[in-house]
């Protein structure tokens, strides 16, 4: 490759949003590259081909999620007859060595299958901006520089976990690090309220973990529905490894000698822990790209973008989760398929935010699409809600604890469903078959002439006949 040779798109990054719209744009004929700096995964780095979901997000963090929760399954099979049922112990080492297996694997998938069988040109190295029309590739392996030519570029870098400047954080650890720890810890202090600290935690207390949650405010899951939020708060209070602590924020981590670690809070409070995870929010990676030397603004560490991934300056472009605006791996290969499909097949494809399903693998597990109680309130002011909570078969028969809550936002104007939201294991995978018929439009007529099936907990989503109450003009009405 010359530094004379001119790329139809230059891809710095090859995350969800990157891959995505390299496979798409070199599918419709275009010169393509994407360049990343690790090709497989592994600690310190973290990151490698596939981006934050295949290396350090969703894909091993779900694996987890399936370990963790074999010790409910087992606890309830008493009740269906099963006698002697016993977890056994959890073997963090074993678990590990199979999920960096899983993960190398998916590596390749990418870079031989994915972008590869494409005619994605893949380049390991660092890329840096140099102009609107360049960017300098520093090589992983050998350290050389070598300025490629673009008629396009994509930014597609993704985020980062942010940690805050308190004494001691050189200790702690983030989403990044949960995935190679060489033990698993006895005691854990996470740090959070957002869906990354809240699933961590019921991950690890699965796993046997004593974990004790801190967020600085009085309830988790901002901007989540209240009704979700509250039930999650409720159900998290029942896993008997899981202790919450709001309006708690830590002001330093203290090492001792043993190794353990002291977290000393702004409340005066103090805990003794084995470990410190931080899940405090997610920075976008800007430093090193040389935004600069384009004319690319900023907006703190993310790069604004219109509704068809264009940054300020005409041929460059941003997609994902250092655009700041849904950071979910579907949304960012919606973001980078719609990109190519514009910029290479000839069509006006914006992108599309409205309606977006999203899952929160905690336990009880989260789904929900769409507007949440109060934004409807505020946006539509006649609405009707329907909602119902209990216990699902699978968990009173036994003699379970758990409950599981269903929720639907109607618009009176429209009788449009606009919101609906879940608490129950399953949710995610129930949410998206919902998601399709909330997404086409349909009504609460739609959902109460569609038959059941029966016995399953989703079919109280077509059952609820009675509302539970209303607005009318903003203003709430009980039934």
């Amino acid at each position: 490759m010359s530094s004379s040779d001119e790329y139809d798109l230059l891809v710095i990054g090859a995350g969800s949003g990157g891959v995505r719209a390299s496979r798409i744009a070199a599918g419709y004929g275009a010169k393509v590259a994407v360049i990343e700096p690790q090709l497989q995964h592994g600690a310190p780095n973290y990151s490698a081909i596939g981006g934050t979901c295949v290396n350090v997000g969703c894909v091993p963090k779900k694996l987890m999620v399936f370990a963790s929760r074999y010790p409910d399954e087992i606890g309830l099979s008493g009740g269906f007859g099963w006698e002697g049922a016993t977890t056994g112990s959890f073997n963090w080492d074993k678990f590990m060595e199979a999920k960096n297996k899983e993960i190398s694997r998916l590596n390749r998938v990418y870079k031989d299958f994915i972008l590869g069988k494409a005619g994605v040109e893949i380049i390991e190295g660092f890329g840096t901006l140099n102009g609107k029309n360049a960017v300098d590739v520093k090589s992983t392996a050998t350290g050389e520089t070598t300025t490629l030519k673009a008629k396009n570029i994509l930014i597609a870098v993704g985020g980062w976990p942010f940690l805050p400047k308190i004494p001691g954080i050189e200790h702690a650890i983030t989403s990044n690090e949960i995935f190679y720890l060489e033990k698993q810890p006895k005691r854990m202090v996470i740090v959070g309220g957002g869906y990354i600290a809240l699933e961590f935690a019921c991950i690890m207390a699965g796993l046997g973990t004593k974990v004790d949650v801190m967020y600085r405010k009085e309830l988790f899951l901002r901007g989540f529905d209240m009704d979700v939020r509250l039930h999650l708060k409720e159900e998290m209070e029942k896993i008997p490894n899981v202790t919450l602590h709001f309006s708690m924020n830590p002001k330093e981590i203290v090492k001792k000698d043993d190794g353990s670690y002291t977290v000393n809070t702004e409340c005066g409070a103090s805990m003794e822990t084995d470990e410190v995870m931080f899940a405090t929010g997610r920075t976008g990676k800007v430093d090193g790209l040389n935004l600069e030397s384009a004319g690319i603004e900023t907006k703190g560490t993310f790069i604004p973008v219109n509704d068809y991934s264009k940054t300020n300056v005409d041929n460059i472009y941003a997609v994902g989760d250092i655009t700041d605006r849904m950071a979910l791996t579907p949304v960012a290969l919606m973001e980078g398929h719609r990109l190519a499909d514009t910029l290479f097949g000839g069509k006006d494809r914006p992108v599309d935010h409205k309606m977006v399903a999203s899952a929160v693998f905690t336990n009880p597990e989260i789904g929900s699409i769409g507007y949440t109680e109060e934004e409807a309130v505020e946006k539509f002011k006649n609405v009707t809600i329907y909602k119902t909570s209990f216990k699902a078969m699978k968990v009173s028969f036994p003699g379970g604890s758990s409950k599981t809550l269903f929720k639907l936002i109607v618009d009176d104007a429209t009788q449009k469903v606009v919101g609906c939201h879940m608490a129950t294991n399953g949710a995610g995978e129930m949410m998206q078959g919902v998601a399709v018929a909330i997404k086409m439009g349909a009504t609460k007529e739609d959902f109460d002439s569609t038959i059941g099936i029966h016995p399953t907990s989703a079919e109280e989503l077509v059952t609820m006949r009675t509302p539970a109450y209303s607005y009318k003009d903003g203003v709430k009405v009980e039934k």
